[in-house]
């Protein structure tokens, strides 16, 4: 039997444990595996250059704090089974098992009317039958070993506050990434006291609450998500990066539609010579099995190879993209019209020697937008000393309800540089 008691050298938080068998079994999965191969922040490092760390990374954080959220839960005297642990652990390591390569880049050239959210759940119903079948008593009674775990990924189960562990505005999700992208970025504003945030959680009506002495920890937080969403996730570079690689992929999808044999890996040609929806993807299925095996080195190595391909507005792209030659951004007050939008395309037309109906992949128009707190999603709540609960944006005396729901927009026009 192989010694399934693992110590992971964390650089954020030290050294983490894998607290049971079943816990290394899904770890040991090779969807979760794959993670290691995507990561964390997509093309951020086109402006950050440490920012490399992977999304197997952030998911193991990520169970680490879960683990810690549980232990201070129960030393306050709420009540949490080990399967309820075992499964909440589970549900916040799988969270993110169904992203693509770049992040939300496959969402939008690749397949349609699916997302990530949407293959991580159908990912994990596979990681349950695939771990089931080592079972057979559990066969037998129709039962698996995720099923909590699921249940509670869903919101299905009958206890919340677990699922808002896992996905609320205060999660150990975003507790992890923020931590950990402001470590790998050198963006000091993200840094947040994950470790005394998750000391003042308490259970209250089965709603997650942080008690009273914790909010400004809280106000931290929010602020600290708000600075990083605009010094690192939507970084003007980093942003003008991925429209340029989704670019680059509508193309190769469009030239595989007319037939044009490019070269790729197995798995992305797949996904490029087959339209591929949300009705595709289902345990067992073939869209699944080659989506697991899609990372950042299929669509690299592909582009890498595209620099030299017969297609003249493919390899430009590839090219440029991977040469660093980056769209050019202007922030702008307004749409463009189409007056400005034809003299773009007479320009690359008579600059790069293309044809007319192929200027549009030079440019694009993209709006920039995130908000730091949803009066729509479930609120943070604070714990008084009274044992009265009021939401953060009545609670803080630092921020208004207006700045923190207010949500923001940049737009931008991206274009090639010629």
């Amino acid at each position: 039997m192989p010694n399934k008691k693992k110590i992971i050298n964390d650089p954020v938080f030290g050294f983490l444990t894998i607290p049971n068998d079943l816990l290394y079994d899904v770890l040991q999965h090779p969807y979760v595996q794959r993670l290691g191969r995507i990561r964390q922040l997509g093309l951020s490092n086109v402006v950050y250059p440490g920012a490399m760390h992977s999304r197997f990374l952030h998911s193991i954080g990520a169970m680490h704090l879960m683990q810690d959220a549980i232990a201070v839960l129960r030393q306050k005297g709420v009540s949490i089974s080990e399967s309820e642990a075992t499964g909440a652990q589970i549900a916040i390591l799988l969270h993110d098992v169904g992203h693509g390569p770049f992040s939300h880049v496959l969402e939008h050239t690749l397949v349609d009317d699916v997302t990530h959210e949407d293959i991580s759940l159908i990912m994990m119903e596979q990681i349950n039958r695939d771990l089931t079948r080592q079972q057979p008593q559990l066969r037998l009674e129709g039962t698996g070993l995720l099923d909590g775990a699921i249940d509670i990924f869903r919101d299905e189960y009958h206890r919340h506050f677990l699922h808002q562990l896992i996905s609320s505005q205060l999660d150990v999700d975003r507790m992890d990434y923020l931590c950990r992208d402001s470590f790998f970025t050198g963006v000091q504003e993200g840094r947040v006291a994950s470790e005394r945030l998750i000391k003042m959680l308490n259970v209250v009506d089965d709603r997650l609450v942080v008690e009273q002495k914790g909010i400004y920890s809280v106000e931290k937080f929010l602020v600290a998500r708000r600075l990083m969403y605009w010094q690192v996730y939507l970084h003007k570079t980093s942003v003008a990066a991925e429209q340029l690689l989704i670019k680059i992929l509508a193309r190769a999808k469009e030239l595989a539609a007319r037939g044009v044999e490019l070269f790729c890996a197995p798995a992305l040609h797949y996904f490029l010579y087959n339209h591929i929806t949300r009705s595709d993807f289902a345990p067992d299925s073939e869209a699944l099995a080659q989506y697991a095996l899609l990372d950042d080195s299929d669509v690299l190595s592909a582009i890498k190879a595209w620099m030299s391909c017969d297609d003249r507005v493919l390899r430009l792209l590839s090219t440029a993209f991977t040469n660093r030659n980056l769209f050019r951004s202007r922030l702008l007050t307004e749409p463009i019209g189409e007056e400005e939008r034809q003299l773009l395309r007479e320009h690359y037309v008579q600059a790069l020697g293309i044809q007319p109906d192929e200027a549009d992949y030079f440019f694009v128009e993209h709006v920039s937008t995130s908000n730091t707190y949803s009066e729509k999603d479930a609120s943070i709540d604070i714990l008084y000393n009274d044992g009265s609960v009021r939401d953060i944006a009545e609670a803080s005396e630092i921020l208004d309800l207006r700045s923190l729901t207010r949500k923001p927009k940049k737009l931008y026009l991206f274009q090639f540089r010629a």
